[in-house]
C-alpha cells in the first residue's frame, strides 16, 4: 500500500492561528519613567533588559492604575505593552505593576 502526502499551502497554515505580523511586533517593556513629554504625548521608559525606549500614547491606549497625566520621571514599576507603528513604539496598554488585591478570587 502506498502512502500519499498532502502539502498544505503556507497561507492556510498562517490563517489557522499563527500570529499576524502586527502581533509579532508587539513587545512588553517594564521599568522606570525617565522623562515625560506631555505636548508630544510620549514618555521614555528605562527597561533594565532593553535599555531606554520612547513610547507614544494615543486615544486608544488603555491605562490601568496610572494615567498619562500622573506619569512622572522617577516613577518605577511601569509596564507597557506596545507595537511598532510608523517607526515608533505606540502603547496599547500602560499600567503600574504590583496592584495587589485578590485578582478576581472568591475569598
Amino acid at each position: 500500500m502506498r502512502k500519499t502526502r498532502t502539502l498544505i499551502p503556507l497561507a492556510v497554515v498562517l490563517a489557522a492561528g499563527a500570529a499576524s505580523p502586527a502581533d509579532a511586533a508587539a513587545r512588553e517593556f517594564e521599568g522606570s519613567v525617565v522623562s515625560v513629554n506631555r505636548d508630544n504625548r510620549t514618555f521614555k521608559l528605562n527597561d533594565a533588559e532593553r535599555g531606554t525606549v520612547r513610547i507614544k500614547v494615543n486615544s486608544s491606549t488603555d491605562f490601568e492604575r496610572v494615567a498619562f497625566r500622573t506619569l512622572h520621571a522617577g516613577q518605577r514599576r511601569i509596564e507597557v505593552i506596545d507595537h511598532r507603528a510608523d517607526g515608533r513604539w505606540v502603547a496599547d496598554s500602560v499600567e503600574k505593576s504590583g496592584g495587589g488585591g485578590n485578582h478576581g478570587g472568591d475569598d
